[in-house]
C-alpha cells in the first residue's frame, strides 16, 4: 500500500499541534496573555494540566512527576486553583466555557474529592455552557471511586493509555497492567456514561514484533474503542532521560516502524474506522472525530486532531499552553515555580510567541493538509515550496494542481514532512523532534 522511501523521512519534523511550534516560543511580556484574555470574546474551551502519576513510565515525554508527596500535591492543586481564579477575573463578561479537557499526567493521580473541588471551582469562576468534558487517565489506578466522580461530573470523553497488550514490551517500557486492567477500566467508564473512548497505542516499541502490534490492534477493537492514536514511539533520551532506562538495542529500525504504521492503517482502515491522517482512527456514525473529519470540520490543537471549533484555547497548570489567534502563551514548565507564581495571584504564562499574519497563513496550509490533505497554497507560497516539493511529486505522494495542493493516499506517512515544507522555522536540530513515522 505505502512505499518506503527513506530520504523523504530522514528529517526529524514537529507533530504540529501548533504554528509555530513550541520550539520557537521565547520569553513575552505577560501583559500579552492578559490583554488576550481582555479582548476574547464568545465560546471557549480550556485545558487543565495534572502533572502528575502514580507510576513514571520509562518511555513517556510528557511533563509529569511521581505523585507521592500528598503536600506536593496539594500545593499544586491550591496554586492551580489560584491561576484560574485569576484568569476568569480578566476576561469579559459573556465568555462562555464550551469544553474542558483534563490531561497529564494522569488526572487520576489526584484524588477524586480533590479532583470535584477542582471542578467546583471552575464552575464557580466561569460560566459553563453545557461545556463537553473530556479526560485522560491511567487505567492501572482507575478506582470505582474514580469512575463515580466521571459519573456525576458528566465526562463523556476519556482516553486510556494503553499503549500495547504485549507483556514484555509493557516490562521493557515500565508499564505493566495485565489485559484484565484494561477491561476493567472500559466496562466501568462506559458504565459511567463515556460515550467517545480512545486508546492511545504505540509502535516502535524496544522488543515489539509485527505479531505484538496486531495483537494490540485486534483486543483494541474487540473492547470497543471508539478512537486510536497510533503513536511511533520517540526515543530522545538526551531530552528526556527517563528513556536512558530503555534499551537501545532493542528498538525497531526506520524501515520496521513504517511497516508497523502501515500495518495499523490498514488493519482499522479495513476494520470499521475512519482514519484520521496516518495515525488517528475513529469509528464512523457517532464519535464526534469521525463525524469532523467527514464533514471537513477537523481541526488540530495542542490535544492533536479535534472537533473543537473554538478559536480559544485557555491552558490551566504547569507548561500549559494557551492559544488565541494571535498569541501562543505558555506557563511556567516547573511545577515549583509555577506554584511559587500562581500563589502570588500573578498570571503564570511567561513563553510564547506573538503568531504574525504569515505565521497564521502557513499554520493554516499546515493543519489543512494533516487534517484534510489538501490546501491551497497560492501563488507565492507555491512558487516558494514547488522545489522541496517536487521529490514527493514525482514519487506520487503529493499532487500539484495550480495553486492546490493534495497529499494523495500512497503519501499519508509523509504527510508531516510535506507539511514542514511550509515551516519557516524549521531549520531541525539532529533528534529535536521525533522521526515523521
Amino acid at each position: 500500500m505505502w512505499t518506503y522511501y527513506p530520504e523523504l523521512l530522514a528529517k526529524p519534523v514537529p507533530r504540529y499541534t501548533s504554528y509555530p511550534t513550541a520550539a520557537e516560543f521565547d520569553a513575552i511580556d505577560g501583559d500579552l496573555y492578559r490583554t488576550a484574555l481582555q479582548r476574547t470574546q464568545g465560546e471557549v474551551s480550556l485545558y487543565v494540566h495534572i502533572p502528575f502519576c502514580e507510576k513514571i513510565c520509562f518511555y513517556c515525554g510528557c511533563n509529569t512527576g511521581r505523585a507521592n508527596r500528598r503536600q506536593r500535591l496539594e500545593s499544586y492543586l491550591a496554586a492551580l486553583d489560584g491561576e484560574i481564579d485569576s484568569v476568569a477575573r480578566e476576561l469579559p463578561a459573556g465568555v462562555r466555557v464550551t469544553s474542558i479537557a483534563f490531561g497529564g499526567g494522569s488526572p487520576n493521580a489526584v484524588t477524586p474529592d480533590d479532583f470535584r473541588a477542582l471542578f467546583a471551582t471552575l464552575d464557580s469562576c466561569f460560566s459553563l455552557d453545557n461545556p463537553t468534558l473530556s479526560i485522560e487517565l491511567d487505567p492501572r489506578t482507575l478506582t470505582a471511586d474514580w469512575m463515580a466522580v466521571v459519573a456525576e461530573l458528566g465526562i463523556s470523553r476519556a482516553s486510556l493509555g494503553v499503549q500495547t497488550f504485549a507483556a514484555h514490551c509493557q516490562q521493557a517500557i515500565g508499564r505493566i497492567q495485565p489485559e484484565d486492567c484494561i477491561v476493567r477500566a472500559v466496562d466501568g467508564l462506559r458504565d459511567a456514561g463515556v460515550a467517545s473512548l480512545n486508546f492511545d497505542l504505540m509502535y516502535g516499541l524496544p522488543g515489539q514484533t509485527m505479531q505484538d502490534l496486531e495483537d494490540s490492534l485486534q483486543r483494541t477493537r474487540v473492547l470497543g474503542a471508539d478512537r486510536i492514536a497510533l503513536f511511533g514511539y520517540a526515543h530522545v533520551p538526551h531530552v528526556v532521560p527517563r528513556q536512558r532506562a530503555i534499551n537501545v538495542s532493542a528498538l525497531p529500525d526506520q524501515a520496521r516502524r513504517f511497516a508497523m504504521a502501515e500495518l495499523g492503517y490498514a488493519y482499522f482502515a479495513t476494520h470499521g474506522y475512519v482514519p484520521i491522517g496516518f495515525d488517528h482512527f475513529a469509528r464512523p456514525g457517532g464519535d464526534p472525530l469521525a463525524r469532523a473529519a467527514l464533514e471537513g470540520k477537523l481541526r488540530r490543537n495542542f490535544q492533536g486532531f479535534t472537533d473543537d471549533g473554538n478559536e480559544v484555547l485557555i491552558g490551566f497548570g504547569a507548561s500549559a499552553i494557551s492559544s488565541f489567534p494571535h498569541l501562543l502563551a505558555q506557563n511556567e514548565k516547573n511545577s515549583g515555580r509555577y506554584r511559587m507564581v500562581s500563589s502570588q495571584g500573578r498570571l503564570a504564562a511567561h513563553r510564547g510567541i506573538v503568531r504574525s499574519a504569515e505565521d497564521r497563513y502557513r499554520g493554516a496550509v499546515i493543519e489543512r493538509l494533516l487534517c484534510h490533505g489538501r490546501a491551497r497554497l497560492g501563488a507565492g507560497l507555491m512558487r516558494e515550496a514547488r522545489p522541496q516539493l517536487e521529490p514527493f511529486v514525482a514519487r506520487g505522494l503529493a499532487s500539484v494542481d495550480r495553486e492546490w495542493l493534495t497529499i494523495l493516499p500512497e503519501g499519508l506517512p509523509y504527510a508531516r514532512s510535506i507539511a514542514a515544507i511550509f515551516d519557516v522555522y524549521r531549520q531541525p536540530k539532529s533528534g529535536q523532534f521525533s522521526s515523521a513515522v
